[in-house]
């Protein structure tokens, strides 16, 4: 048993979005076999109840305010102009943070520190630095970070806001190469980005002495499941007309992908399908989400849902439209496990196993996006088909109880190096104590 320290940036409960579903399901794995401390910043509208559940399984839970204003992120900026440091990465540097790591390192030794996400890298080195015995680092990256901004930019059409998505992303490459080769292991949650920070090693026949002397971490790919038990297929009405996009409506592809959808694809459908309706579901929508019903006919804009069941029993279609983003969305590996049909463009899909026509539509551009919308809402058994094949995606592909074993894996290959070298210190003490007896 190993004792962890595992860092988060947003409070991995209630399960409303992929960064937490993806960190409660790791930490329930965890804490199966590991004692586990866990450190999450929080927001205001997290509550008591979240911290007690966690602590159910964890040993301990620190929740840590986030310190967000305008003037913080001002300021980030300012920094980053100055020192290169990624905004986003400058805008999580929060004192208190630092505060309690320091704290708990001071009363007892950590065999691992796991940092959840790129933005705890700083925090889990920090961690290394102050403690007196040197832990081990695991990040869990999520997805290759730059990747989001720099695919932002393709499509932004304002010049300052296009210009600094391309610094940010070529802040956050530098930072992420820089920061990553100093864990001890990696876990990505697909090859895609595995492969777009850490490259193969050259042949012999084509050597690049430059990479070949950088020492990588170890690496591995473990997707973000779920628990399929926990989210039964939801009944749904007869002949159900709308269309429907979950998400949180503060992460920017998601927003830039639904104003694109509700624009340049959904005029398309509505004009084939008159009684269809697009409902955006999501928490915190800027104003250009919500003025879209104002212009746009049959969208409806609902703001966050506690319980989108209800929702989910009229949705005929699950539309997925990003345009940017990395890692992968589990928006689709949950509309899948509710058994809603899904269509998305290429990079709403990028990273899942999923079979264009089997178990998703795939499409890019308005009019095929369009038909393809158009298809599902037309044809029962298409969407019967693309329902029963999603489930059963997950239920084989995407369950945690089924894949994070592998999570073990990561863990063993850590900590055995740490027994050996405490066995071998107790064969030693016991060595002396002999020869002191003698």
């Amino acid at each position: 048993m190993a004792r962890v320290l595992f860092l988060t940036q947003v409070l991995p409960h209630p399960l409303n979005s992929g960064a937490k579903i993806r960190a409660y399901y790791v930490l329930r794995q965890l804490a199966r076999t590991h004692d586990v401390t866990l450190v999450s910043f929080v927001r205001e509208d997290d509550d008591a109840a979240s911290v007690a559940h966690l602590a159910s399984f964890c040993s301990a839970v620190h929740p840590v305010p986030m310190q967000r204003s305008l003037l913080r992120d001002g300021r980030a900026l300012v920094k980053s102009l100055l020192t290169g440091m990624p905004v986003v990465i400058a805008r999580d540097e929060i004192g208190r943070m630092r505060a309690v790591l320091r704290g708990l390192l001071a009363e007892a030794p950590f065999d691992v520190v796991h940092a959840d996400q790129t933005s705890m890298v700083q925090y889990a080195l920090y961690a290394r630095e102050r403690a007196r015995q040197e832990p081990k680092l695991v990040l869990d990256a999520h997805n290759a970070l730059y990747r989001v901004p720099e695919r932002m930019a393709r499509h932004e059409r304002n010049v300052l806001r296009r210009a600094l998505y391309r610094r940010e992303a070529r802040a956050l490459k530098g930072y992420e190469a820089a920061a990553y080769a100093r864990f001890d292991h990696i876990v990505f949650v697909t090859e895609i980005d595995r492969a777009t920070l850490f490259h193969p090693q050259p042949s012999t026949s084509n050597p690049c002495p430059e990479r070949s002397r950088r020492v990588q971490p170890a690496t591995s790919v473990i997707p973000i499941c779920v628990d399929p038990e926990d989210k039964p297929v939801v009944k749904r009405c007869a002949n159900p007309r709308a269309v429907m996009h979950l998400g949180t409506m503060f992460w920017p592809p998601n927003v830039e992908g639904v104003i694109w959808f509700a624009r340049e694809v959904w005029p398309r459908v509505v004009d084939r399908v008159p009684d269809a309706h697009f409902v955006i579901i999501g928490k915190h929508p800027p104003d250009a989400v919500r003025q879209l019903p104002d212009g746009v006919r049959s969208v409806y804009v609902t703001g966050y849902v506690q319980d989108p069941e209800p929702y989910l029993a009229e949705t005929a279609v699950f539309v997925v439209p990003l345009r940017a983003g990395g890692g992968m969305r589990v928006k689709i590996v949950d509309a899948w496990c509710w058994g809603v049909p899904v269509v998305s463009t290429s990079i709403g899909a990028e990273g899942i196993a999923f079979e264009d026509g089997g178990t998703i539509l795939i499409a890019d551009q308005p009019e095929a996006l369009a038909d393809a919308v158009v298809r599902v809402l037309e044809d029962p058994a298409l969407g019967q088909r693309l329902r029963d094949g999603g489930r059963r995606c997950v239920e084989e592909r995407y369950d945690w109880r089924r894949v994070y074993g592998e999570w073990d894996e990561v863990y063993n290959g850590l900590t055995q190096g740490r027994k050996d070298k405490r066995r071998n210190a107790r064969a030693q003490g016991c060595k002396d104590a002999r020869r002191g007896r003698g």
